[in-house]
């Protein structure tokens, strides 16, 4: 069997940081288990990957807008130069350590996906069951390498079995950002609430189709493209409304006219829960103004660096609650996302597979065949890419 193997990297001697975009095809090193010269592979799995999707995160990675330091500093960490990317998965286990097998009960075939957060099981939140905010945790695909690759090492204790007859492998491999969707929404109670979506970009379309299922009355996207404005209305949004630019002085201004359309749509009162899932600050704004007064704000959209609140006095004596939501409750979030995923009442898998994969059509990249500028075309195109192996 050869000691290399194929895979997505990022190397930061080839693709200086500051200067160049993409991934590399690349024959790096194959991972293997081998308990005889670390301990910790008493624990671990190799998987094979069928499908992966290509997230949010990939992309910061791919245009170098986000995890530098993350990244740089795990290198140099291992002294290595090249980083294997990637931690959307359903793969095969080919390979598994003594306690993977006899404490998790996986064998070779067993089917997967992963929560990509590596959890330390020490720190004060650990141990307090706060997992998803480890203090020192480890992220797939960013701290340690990941599964754009033939084959992935994974702790056992962060694999998710998959009933590929329930849910399609396509689907089955975008579980975990779907699963960042199910914890925003599940931040707060939605029954019977007015909800809008600011930002109807990948998560932010999961978001409406779960808040629909999860019993909200009224969904109002946010969003500036058309083409994703018209999927969320296919997965439940009952209006989605375009944003105005926001201008050169105040780029951080909500759209007072946004607001007010929101509220004239929600009786005057604003809606109950406002998600912001753009990650953009005028969205910051723009929820807190769509909300009513002692409503709650859900935060999951993410930019790295300062950010301004409008009118902070309005945020207190309105009494509207701030809440901050990263990742997946592990593995709370995971039963949830399963159940919906599941369920066909309502049948949330078919829309995710027809609304945003496209039935495939366009959004399935074969890994043999990666070229990076057509994939960079694949995935401004469409707000879902998948890996097939």
């Amino acid at each position: 069997m050869s000691d290399s193997m194929w895979a997505l990297t990022y190397d930061r001697q080839k693709d200086p940081w500051e200067s160049t975009v993409g991934f590399r095809r690349e024959e790096v090193a194959r991972p293997a288990i081998d308990e005889t010269k670390d301990y910790h592979d008493r624990s671990s799995v190799l998987i094979k990957p069928i499908m992966t999707g290509f997230c949010g995160s990939d992309r910061g990675i791919w245009f170098r807008t986000a995890f530098r330091d993350m990244i740089h500093k795990s290198l140099d960490r291992d002294h290595e130069n090249v980083r294997v990317i990637g931690h959307e998965l359903l793969g095969r286990v080919v390979e598994v350590g003594k306690d993977a097998r006899r404490t998790h009960g996986f064998e070779v075939g067993d089917l997967v996906s992963t929560e990509s957060h590596i959890p330390c099981g020490a720190c004060y939140q650990c141990r307090v069951g706060d997992t998803h905010v480890c203090a020192d945790d480890k992220i797939i695909g960013i701290s340690e390498n990941g599964c754009f690759a033939d084959l992935v090492k994974l702790p056992a204790k962060n694999l998710w079995r998959t009933d590929v007859t329930k849910i399609r492998p396509e689907v089955a491999a975008v579980q975990e950002p779907f699963g960042n969707a199910v914890h925003a929404c599940t931040k707060v109670n939605l029954r019977g609430k007015r909800v809008a979506i600011v930002g109807c970009g990948t998560i932010g379309l999961f978001a409406v189709a779960i808040a629909r299922a999860m019993g909200a009355i009224h969904i109002i996207g946010v969003e500036p493209s058309e083409r994703n404005a018209e999927m969320a209305r296919r997965l439940g949004a009952d209006v989605v409304l375009r944003p105005h630019p926001t201008s050169a002085e105040r780029p951080h201004a909500h759209d007072p006219e946004l607001t007010d359309r929101i509220r004239k749509y929600t009786d005057g009162v604003g809606v109950d829960v406002a998600l912001e899932m753009s990650g953009v600050n005028s969205g910051v704004n723009n929820a807190i103004g769509a909300v009513r007064r002692g409503g709650d704000v859900i935060l999951f959209g993410l930019k790295s660096g300062d950010a301004i609140i409008e009118n902070l006095d309005r945020l207190i004596v309105d009494g509207i609650s701030l809440h901050s939501v990263v990742g997946r409750r592990i593995f709370e979030t995971w039963h949830i996302t399963r159940h919906l995923l599941e369920s066909r009442d309502p049948n949330i898998h078919d829309l995710i597979w027809e609304v945003i994969l496209n039935r495939g059509e366009g959004t399935i990249v074969n890994f043999a065949e990666f070229d990076p500028k057509s994939f960079q075309s694949t995935m401004e195109r469409y707000p879902k890419v998948v890996i097939r192996y």
